[in-house]
């Protein structure tokens, strides 16, 4: 998911830093993790690299939309959305998904097919066990809502990225994430100049915080592998509600200020 959306609660609840200063700091850890954890996940052939590509086209034009309107939206409203989408994140994760063994018809003409997204996640059993991509264009305009949210909020959008391939595309949950991971740090990359400019990015907080957020995103990269698919979704659900209250009752506090 990348580190965003801890930091963003973390910062503005225990640290008292402004909202906006919190997403600045960040898009730039956000960047750091990316890049420090993609090797291992690469490694351990997780990523989905040809659809990371495809996806990402989307997430950056999301970006740099949401850039515009950095500043516009007021303060608490950015808290609400941030809650609503962590709910309906969660609820997604948690509705089991009907498994339809698609016609062969359908795979043949499929944007996934044409593109050669298909391929398989490494098995103990099997040795590689092949999935096959769901509905491009649908991936394609979440992915586009990922990285407007992104642009606004500093999650690295990989909380929104991961349900979406679970469900639109329906990815293994290992295979999201580790491709997820992959994509977050070109479109937080594409907001993160925004934030500079604007001057809400402060060096002495968010340098510390990229370092830790390093340190972190390798340690949870070599966990990923051990992990089964159902453990992930389940921690994935719990650390979606909490921050979800959190964020809400953040929105409300700001809205008492204005």
């Amino acid at each position: 998911m990348a580190s965003g959306i801890f930091i963003v609660p973390i910062l503005v609840f225990l640290f008292g830093v402004s909202i906006h200063t919190a997403i600045g700091a960040s898009l730039v850890s956000v960047i750091a993790c990316s890049c420090s954890s993609a090797s291992p996940l690469l490694k351990e052939r997780l990523t989905n690299i040809r659809l990371a590509i495809v996806l990402e086209t989307a997430t950056t034009l999301g970006a740099l939309s949401g850039v515009f309107l950095v500043g516009i939206i007021p303060t608490s409203y950015l808290y609400w959305l941030f809650a609503a989408i962590l709910v309906v994140s969660a609820r997604q994760m948690l509705l089991r998904r009907r498994e339809m063994a698609p016609t062969t018809e359908r795979v043949s003409r499929s944007w996934a097919t044409m593109l050669r997204l298909h391929a398989s996640v490494p098995d103990e059993a099997r040795g590689a066990a092949p999935y096959i991509v769901g509905s491009v264009p649908i991936g394609l305009s979440l992915m586009y809502g990922a990285g407007l949210v992104s642009a606004l909020l500093g999650i690295g959008s990989g909380v929104l990225k991961i349900p979406a391939m679970d469900t639109a595309l329906r990815l293994p949950i290992k295979v999201s994430s580790a491709t997820s991971n992959f994509m977050i740090g070109v479109t937080a990359a594409a907001s993160a100049g925004a934030y500079f400019v604007r001057g809400d990015i402060n060096t002495a907080i968010a340098g510390p915080v990229a370092l830790g957020s390093v340190v972190g995103a390798i340690v949870g990269a070599r966990m990923l592998t051990g992990l089964s698919g159902d453990k992930l979704r389940n921690i994935f659900v719990i650390v979606l509600v909490l921050l979800a209250i959190g964020m809400a009752l953040g929105g409300f506090q700001a809205h008492l200020k204005t």
